[in-house]
């Protein structure tokens, strides 16, 4: 091979990405009066920059629990992780990630504007700014026209939009999502389905997903995390090579089907070795 050939196959070579989370043998056991919970057990993980990595399992699995420990909102008893380099306490000190809860919790007394400028405002951010930053992040989820508006006066899907564009709001790199879409109908969440997946391509964000729904993992994700019954465990991780412009209509093609079936039987053998 001539020293041309070389240079044009490393040229060739995709770039390597960056750890955003890194996670290594992690275990969480809360101690309760009835005795010791083990909610995560070994758990190797790295997620990488620009990742769409949905985590599903069944309920009680621990993958809620594992979105707390990157955020620091729930601390590790066992391994190591790291947020960018750094310990989860310092990456929230940091503010270096959003986080979506599975409910909007938006305060009902403050206009949609308002809302999304809370953390600004927590953070001591002037006001000018304030609005500009919740005028774009409400222009990222569409609901830019609606920043005078009271939660109440907005359905559970747009609360739900206004409740991300809070999280972006500070233009964190990571978003950290809790089975957002898990409370809405069929029909919505295939609609936010479709403006999440916009949003990613759009912003390039790194996110981290909660969810139960096989066709929802699966049609969102770059990665799927396949988690066993408690202690959650990482029985199986799945990359895809879907196009991020893709539409629901993918959901019928073979290759999604394979996916599905992968997942499918990545859950059942969780099941069985828990027996």
């Amino acid at each position: 091979m001539t020293l041309k050939q070389v240079v044009n196959n490393v040229a060739e070579m995709p770039a390597s990405k960056k750890a955003v989370v890194d996670i290594n043998k992690l275990s969480l056991t809360f101690q309760t009066a009835d005795g010791p919970v083990y909610a995560l057990s070994d758990v190797d993980l790295t997620i990488e920059e620009g990742d769409f990595v949905s985590f599903i399992g069944p309920s009680g699995c621990g993958k809620t629990t594992l979105l707390r420990v990157i955020a620091d909102l729930e601390q590790a008893t066992g391994g190591e992780i790291s947020i960018n380099g750094v310990t989860p306490h310092e990456a929230r000190e940091k503010r270096a990630y959003g986080y979506v809860f599975q409910a909007p919790a938006l305060l009902p007394w403050r206009s949609i504007e308002r809302n999304v400028t809370l953390p600004l405002e927590i953070m001591e951010i002037s006001k000018e700014e304030r609005v500009r930053r919740a005028q774009e992040a409400l222009k990222l989820v569409e609901l830019n026209g609606f920043e005078k508006k009271f939660p109440w006066q907005l359905s559970g899907g747009m609360q739900q939009r206004a409740s991300i564009a809070r999280a972006l709001s500070f233009n964190a790199d990571l978003l950290l999502m809790d089975e957002p879409f898990g409370a809405l109908d069929e029909i919505v969440r295939d609609h936010l389905n479709e403006q999440l997946l916009k949003l990613w391509a759009r912003t390039n964000k790194t996110v981290a997903f909660v969810t139960h729904s096989i066709p929802e993992a699966v049609y969102l994700s770059s990665k799927i995390v396949v988690m066993s019954p408690r202690p959650g465990r990482i029985i199986d991780v799945i990359e895809t090579d879907f196009p991020k412009d893709r539409t629901l209509d993918i959901r019928e093609t073979p290759e999604f089907l394979e996916i599905a079936h992968r997942v499918r039987e990545g859950l059942r053998a969780g099941h069985s070795n828990d027996e």
